[in-house]
C-alpha cells in the first residue's frame, strides 16, 4: 500500500463549491491553507509549545498574507472571460 504524502495529509484540500472564477478558486485554496495553519498554531499554543505572543505574531503574519492574496491575486480578470 502506498503511503500518503505528508504535506497532502496535513494540508488536505476540499473541492471548491460556488461560482467559478480563477480569483475565487485561488483565494479558496489560500483560505484553506490559512485555516489549516491557524489550527496547528493554536494546537501548539494550547500544548505549551508556542507562547501566546508567538502564536499571535504567526497568525497575524498569516492573516496579512491571506489579505494580500485576496487584494492582489495576480490573476488577470480578462483571462477569466476567455
Amino acid at each position: 500500500m502506498e503511503q500518503p504524502d505528508l504535506h497532502s495529509f496535513l494540508y488536505q484540500k476540499r473541492t471548491y463549491r460556488g461560482k467559478f472564477s480563477l480569483k475565487a478558486l485561488v483565494f479558496n485554496a489560500n483560505l484553506q491553507e490559512f485555516a489549516a495553519r491557524v489550527t496547528y498554531i493554536c494546537n501548539l499554543q494550547t500544548l505549551g509549545k508556542l507562547s501566546p505572543e508567538d502564536s499571535y505574531q504567526q497568525i497575524n503574519a498569516l492573516w496579512e498574507q491571506l489579505e494580500r492574496s485576496y487584494l492582489e491575486p495576480g490573476i488577470d480578470s480578462s483571462a477569466e472571460e476567455q
